[in-house]
């Protein structure tokens, strides 16, 4: 369920799932859109296979059956020792047949930093929507840029169906490092583990702050210091380049309430994200050198207010999660609690609540 995190191409809801196939009330777009989610996930769910089959299927490759085991492992300790929900989710493996699993679309006005949202059943309102196909995705882009929005499409390498049904370990993401791995099975059993429909912000915050501490927990365990150590990395960069794409969040904010012409705020902007993509580049010291190797995968992830709105869901609300996380000892069970507690304030009520956590 991220940025960005996942730049990582964190693994997201892909707009609700199933549960929009409920939505007969709804405009006839939606209905389409609704039918085409939940006949995608069923066809994914129907090629399940289980985990233990597969480790002990003798043609498995031998660093699949590693991997398996391994994740296996972290599945019983996020029930046992991080009070993750204990279900048969991530207990099947199914083979997507494509590196992505769906695209996610967020889009924002050309100067307004307010992410555009889309509501659904079961998921509420979130800044993003989910599509099986990257043509449709691109379709549906199309039209939101001809309406004058700035656009992300981001590569979703898993998705939550938030508890609703069983969801599965898939070959789209199994392919990167262990730790990656175990951090999306945990961000996503977060959200199974508590969920605010229609509050996106508080959902990834929530579930960010749940993967970081649980995968340190579960690699100590391990014995795995040298992937800790490499997380932390990794982390550490991601958190400076989040820091830079908020201030320059805040320098736009400043521009667009600041009464300037829209030729003068055009120009005002691209003098800011240019900056910005110049400073990106000084954390990332090779980014000369993916620029000209990846340059797909650069093109796909412009600096825009869409980019910024989805970097700022999945990182503003973190830090206050971790004070609350400190303020009880660490006692997941507690804090778990704690949030549940202001996840059934009003919504103008929650960012208040979770603000004044230790200050």
């Amino acid at each position: 369920m991220m940025s960005s995190k996942r730049a990582k191409t964190v693994a997201v809801a892909l707009g609700g799932l199933l549960g929009l196939s409920l939505v007969l009330w709804v405009s006839s777009e939606r209905v389409r859109y609704a039918a085409s989610a939940a006949v995608d996930h069923l066809q994914l769910m129907a090629s399940r296979v289980p985990v233990q089959s597969l480790i002990d299927e003798p043609d498995t490759p031998p660093e699949l059956r590693a991997k398996l085991e391994t994740v296996l492992r972290a599945r019983r300790f996020a029930s046992e020792e991080l009070a993750l929900p204990d279900n048969a989710s991530y207990q099947h493996y199914i083979e997507v047949g494509r590196p992505e699993v769906g695209w996610n679309v967020f889009a924002a006005p050309e100067f307004s930093l307010e992410p555009l949202e889309w509501c659904f059943p079961v998921a509420g309102c979130v800044v993003y929507r989910g599509y099986s196909s990257e043509a449709n995705a691109r379709a549906f882009t199309g039209e939101l840029s001809e309406q004058g929005n700035d656009v992300y499409v981001a590569r979703a390498t898993a998705y939550s169906t938030l508890g609703w049904f069983e969801d599965s370990l898939l070959s789209t993401f199994m392919d990167r490092r262990v730790e990656y791995v175990v951090g999306i099975i945990l961000h996503e059993l977060a959200h199974q583990q508590l969920y605010v429909a229609g509050d996106s912000d508080f959902n990834e915050a929530f579930a960010m702050t749940v993967e970081h501490e649980g995968l340190r927990r579960w690699l100590r365990s391990e014995g795995g210091a040298e992937a800790l150590n490499r997380v932390r990395v990794g982390w550490d960069r991601n958190d400076k380049r989040t820091r830079l794409m908020l201030r320059t969040r805040g320098s736009l904010g400043e521009l667009y309430a600041g009464g300037l012409s829209t030729a003068e705020m055009r120009e005002e902007k691209k003098a800011l994200l240019d900056e910005l993509r110049q400073s990106l580049c000084v954390i990332d010291a090779d980014c000369a050198s993916k620029e000209a190797s990846r340059p797909v995968a650069r093109e796909k992830r412009p600096l825009n207010n869409a980019t910024l709105a989805a970097v700022a869901t999945y990182s503003d609300l973190v830090p206050a999660f971790e004070r609350l996380l400190a303020r009880e000892d660490g006692d997941l069970a507690r804090f778990y609690e704690q949030v549940a507690v202001i996840a059934d304030l009003p919504a103008n009520e929650r960012g208040e609540r979770l603000a004044a956590v230790n200050e």
